[in-house]
This record gives structure tokens, sequence and C-alpha cells, in this order.
């Protein structure tokens, strides 16, 4: 019989329906990569980009030019611009601005046919002290109010370029998942003076029936109440509302830990399209102690439907019991 299943952070149902169940072997895999012909992302390419705002480079050479390890441009197509005011309005009943923000493209590797889980636990690593120094960046200017950093790995997943990256967006205003997720871990924190998303770690760590893996500094579980067939969550294990104060061996952790899960859900699921995303605190005063950033990785898998657009009720065709017991299985 189908399940209710309820987001203690967000009050989000989900509908866990398990006559619909499908094995790791009955979800399609992507079809093979083509060639798209020249890649503004490859090195000797620069020119197809514009300029760098960061770069990591591992013997001296001058920007825009090869000999990059890691590399940060603007959005060539980006869906918010830095210039200009907020230019807030009314309109009657309604409220309007400007698409005022940042939007910028982490190149992960020089090497094309690299994926995140392919590189060394370094190289993933690199990658997120470079989001620490955009996101301190961005924080300076007092028009932001979020900063998301997400990746989306694959055509399905909304990836318009085959070459390994992640993107980082400044916005304005607070999401409203976002908002959601901050007032669920406020009425938790009056409640009961803990922090949600750490009370969340000690049960699972307690059952241990939805943990995937873990390190010394964290903890992937697959959630009581996921939207996705093998979503998975990654939580620091100490609490920590701010992604951009992350220190010490946060990101060398979070590296190897994020490695090992791609890899596990490469070797269950046959390298699936997926996104992933970061949540932390907002900036520039709208933020809040009582919050646990993370990332949420949500392999694209099923479709969403009417039934799904219409009210928000997620169908997932697999207990996250399962997914997780299918992703502690021994990575080849």
């Amino acid at each position: 019989m189908p399940e209710l299943r309820k987001d203690p952070i967000v009050n989000r149902w989900v509908i866990i329906s398990t006559e619909r169940g499908r094995r790791p072997k009955d979800y399609p895999s992507p079809p093979p990569k083509t060639n798209q012909g020249a890649c503004p992302f490859c090195p000797g390419n620069e020119s197809m980009t514009p300029h760098e705002l960061l770069a990591y480079r591992p013997n001296p050479s001058p920007p825009d030019a090869p000999g990059w390890s890691l590399r940060v441009i603007p959005n060539k197509f980006p869906a918010l611009k830095i210039e200009g005011g907020m230019g807030r309005v009314g309109d009657g009943m309604y409220d309007r601005m400007n698409g005022i923000g940042a939007h910028e493209v982490l190149i992960e590797s020089p090497n094309h046919n690299v994926e995140l889980d392919e590189m060394p636990p370094e190289a993933i690593e690199a990658c997120w002290w470079a989001f620490k120094q955009r996101f301190v960046d961005l924080k300076k200017d007092s028009r932001f109010r979020y900063i998301l950093i997400f990746k989306n790995h694959g055509e399905a997943a909304g990836a318009s370029l085959e070459h390994a990256h992640m993107q980082l967006i400044a916005l304005p205003i607070v999401p409203e998942l976002v908002c959601d997720e901050l007032a669920g871990a406020r009425r938790h924190y009056d409640y009961k003076e803990r922090c949600i998303f750490c009370d969340l770690i000690a049960q699972e760590l307690g059952d241990r029936k939805r943990v995937v893996a873990e390190n010394a500094g964290f903890l992937s579980v697959c959630p009581y109440a996921p939207r996705f067939p093998y979503e998975m969550w990654l939580l620091p294990k100490n609490h920590a509302p701010r992604f951009e104060e992350s220190d010490g061996d946060t990101f060398y952790h979070l590296a190897h830990l994020l490695k090992d899960c791609l890899k596990r859900i490469r070797a269950a699921l046959g390298a699936p399209p997926y996104n992933l995303v970061l949540h932390t605190s907002p900036i520039n005063g709208k933020g809040d102690d009582t919050y646990h950033w993370h990332i949420e990785i949500m392999p694209k898998l099923t479709k969403l439907a009417g039934f799904e657009q219409g009210t928000g009720f997620y169908i997932n065709p697999t207990l996250p019991e399962d997914a997780a017991a299918t992703l502690r299985s021994p990575v080849l």
C-alpha cells in the first residue's frame, strides 16, 4: 500500500508508492555523448567565454589562457545581470523589480571527458574552496540576499554543455523553498531549542536504515520523505548555518564523501542525469543560526506530471530505506 510521508522541515508530504516500485536496472540509462563541436570550456577556447573571475593555475600563466586547473567565469547567458539598480516598483496590487543578480559558471576541470565523480578528491575540494571565495566576494554586494550553488549533470537535468561544470546564482530575494526550510528549522528550534538537522543526523546515525555513507565530517542519507527515487542529502555532522564560514578540513571531508556518493549513484543506476543543489543560510542580514547548510542530490529518474504539478505532492516509486541499502552496496 502507498505511504504518505511528511518532511518535518518544510511540512511537505510525499507519496511513497511501492506498487510502482522499480529496481535500479528499471531506470533508463542516459544516451551516449555526442560530439557537439568546439567546447568553450576546454583549454585553448578561453576567448569563447567571458573574462574569468577566478582561476587556479598550478604554474604561472596569464588570465584567460590555458594552464588552469579550475576556472570561474560569468555565465554568457545569465539568468540575472549584475549591472543596475533594484528598480522596485508597485503595479497595482503587484510588485516587480529588475532582474539583478550574479550568474557564474565554475568549470571543474580542463579535461572535457572527466565527470565530477572521476576527479581526484583534491580537485573536487578545490571547487568548494573556489565557491567559498566567490561567495565571500558576492556577499559584499548589499543588493543580494541569497546565493545558490547548483550542478545540472546531463541534458535531462538541464545541462546545455557536456563539459563538467557547476553554477552559482546570487539573488536579490530568498527563494520560497529556502524560506520554508528556514521556517521549519526555526519552528523546531523555538520548540526544542535544538537544530532540526542536527536532530535528523542523530536519529539517522541511530537507526542507520537510510544512511548511505559517512566520514569524520559529513553524513549522507536518503531522506525519510524523498521527493525523488535515490534522492540523497549530504550534511555536515557539526552544526553549521553558513557554507561560506566553513574552514579547516570541511571541504576535504565534503570532497571525499561527495565523490564516494556520486560513484555509488553511478554504480547503482548507470550514471543517470542528476541535479545537485547547496542550501545555506541567506546573507546580508537575512540569515538564521538555526539553519544547517547541506547538499541535496536528486537523480533524474522520473518525470513530474500533472498530479505533481497540480498538488505539490511527489510520487516516489522507491522506498528510501531500499534506496539507501542499494547505494550502500560496495562501489566497484
